[in-house]
């Protein structure tokens, strides 16, 4: 099965900062929390060490894995980060074809400083991936059967409407991961593409972004899951999606978004599990308890997981719970591939009976 991968390329550094070295501060009545550097001070480091990343790489890593034939699209620089990532690639048996060079500035570079739960806090540079345009996606590298593609940078994201066109102009699957800047700057392209997107992948926070636009078209709040007595709410379902200052039920938001076009809208929750919708239905799967090393990289394997799962016409359940499975993985490491399975581990995992977690409701 051939696939392409279409987006950001990165070379991440990656700090891991012991918990008693640095503060952290968590907000009461808001979903943030900060990690606090002292000014002028130098903090010691656990490890410090570089890895090639970003969504599309990450990708394409996780689906060459799973024993799918995979092409990155995606712009580097002329740097020795390029060469690093064009390494990878070729150690993965991913093809470059559709890997481009672009002098004009320094390969993508993010800065991760992991503490406390390793949840990062990441210092970004875009460099090249601000650079892909309309006359770089040749025709001939959408001949595929899937299409994923994953956050866009800045003017980079206005090629996303072209990217779909082309996507669907040879009948490929096609999955999106958005990036914040595509779901709020660029809202209503976006909007205008989903009628052609098969599966839409965001976490939390990406969800909440759309909350504004969907609430336009078909209103506030909506109705709640119908659960069974004594049935407790996954966090998500209790909270909700809040955005703008509107708030939608799960339900409601999943329908609207499936009305608007995607087969499957997977919206992630980090520890509070994950979550499928479709027209007629919402599934959720709890996470997996695992030891957390770093949790960059989590939502690109969930991601592309499911997506390579329902390319290969497995059952939306199985394809769930072998995105729990590889993403939990992830997380065991510190960087954003070393965790990623083989198909063969993966549908070994598949074997055990854990799918029983899986929860669904009708809506």
């Amino acid at each position: 099965m051939r696939v392409l991968t279409v987006g950001g390329a990165m070379i991440d550094t990656i700090a891991i900062i012991d918990s008693d070295r640095i503060e952290r501060m968590t907000m009461l009545n808001a979903d943030s929390s900060f990690l606090l550097l002292e000014e002028g001070r130098k903090t010691e480091a656990e490890e410090v060490s570089t890895h090639p990343g970003g969504g599309a790489v990450n990708a394409a890593v996780a689906m060459a894995r799973l024993g799918m034939d995979v092409a990155l699209l995606a712009k580097l620089g002329t740097d020795a980060r390029a060469d690093a990532i064009l390494a990878r690639l070729a150690q993965e048996r991913i093809s470059s074809r559709w890997t481009m060079r672009d002098g004009r500035t320094p390969t993508g570079a993010s800065v991760l400083i992991a503490s406390h739960d390793r949840n990062a806090a990441v210092f970004t540079f875009r460099g090249a991936n601000t650079l892909l345009e309309i006359k770089d996606l040749a025709d001939d590298a959408f001949a595929v059967d899937v299409v994923y593609i994953a956050n866009l940078s800045n003017e980079s994201a206005d090629c996303f409407p072209a990217i779909v066109s082309r996507a669907k102009a040879h009948g490929a699957l096609l999955a999106a991961n958005p990036g914040p800047r595509q779901l709020s700057a660029r809202s209503q392209a976006f909007l205008e593409s989903l009628a052609a997107i098969d599966i839409l992948a965001l976490n939390r926070t990406e969800a909440d972004l759309l909350v504004p636009s969907l609430v336009a078209r078909y209103g506030e709040g909506g109705p709640t899951l119908a659960l069974a007595p004594g049935e407790e709410a996954p966090a998500l379902v209790a909270r909700g999606f809040v955005g703008g200052g509107f708030e939608m039920g799960i339900a409601a938001y999943f329908r609207a978004l499936t009305r608007l076009g995607p087969k499957h809208v997977v919206i992630t929750d980090g520890a509070g599990g994950a979550f499928v919708g479709s027209p007629q239905e919402i599934l959720f799967a709890p996470p997996l308890k695992s030891k957390v090393v770093g949790t960059a990289g989590a939502g690109d394997a969930f991601a592309a997981t499911f997506t390579a799962y329902v390319a290969l016409a497995r059952p939306i359940e199985e394809a769930l719970w072998a995105a729990i499975i590889n993403s939990a993985s992830v997380v065991a490491y510190i960087d954003t591939q070393t965790g990623l399975l083989r198909r063969q581990e993966l549908d070994r995992c598949l074997a055990t009976p854990r799918q029983s977690a899986i929860r669904g409701w009708i809506i």
